[in-house]
């Protein structure tokens, strides 16, 4: 049997520390988006992947696979987003068997309208606590933790 490889003290409050900011930011992040836009950071996140798409389009998996979404929640995400004519489903026109999701024009004015409020909030909360070295090493540091949760780079 394997003995447990128990955190460092130094390794512990740096866990800690990193737990706290995963779990405080999506919060953080929600409410500035519901205040000035009235969409949940995952609603924004979902039309930001797809105004950065070619045609502002994308498969229903991979747009799933991209917000880190599961299919279910993405699918009840984009009926909502239908409802306020910000997205529309359409038949994939390769096969005609699934789905893509397409930003609408009022989609993507809906996200250029409120990029410059939800940067200003990353800006503020992140950014600008950081030098321009700890920024580079929160990149590297992203980018390596990434890669052990997400191999693949589906995200």
């Amino acid at each position: 049997m394997e003995e447990t490889r128990w955190l460092t003290a130094e390794q512990q409050r740096a866990w800690r520390r990193f737990a706290a900011v995963v779990m405080q930011l999506p919060g953080t992040l929600d409410t500035q988006l519901q205040q000035d836009a009235q969409i949940t950071h995952f609603g924004y996140w979902v039309m930001a992947m797809l105004s950065e798409a070619p045609s502002r389009s994308l498969r229903m998996s991979e747009l799933a696979a991209l917000a880190n979404g599961s299919q279910s929640r993405l699918s009840h995400l984009v009926g909502r987003l239908e409802e306020r004519g910000w997205v529309r489903r359409e038949r994939t026109p390769e096969d005609g068997r699934g789905y893509v999701a397409v930003l609408t024009d009022e989609g993507y004015q809906k996200v250029v309208e409120t990029a410059p409020g939800h940067v200003e909030k990353v800006r503020s909360v992140v950014f600008d606590a950081l030098t321009p070295e700890q920024i580079t090493q929160l990149d590297e540091i992203s980018a390596a933790v990434l890669a052990r949760l997400d191999p693949d780079a589906t995200c």
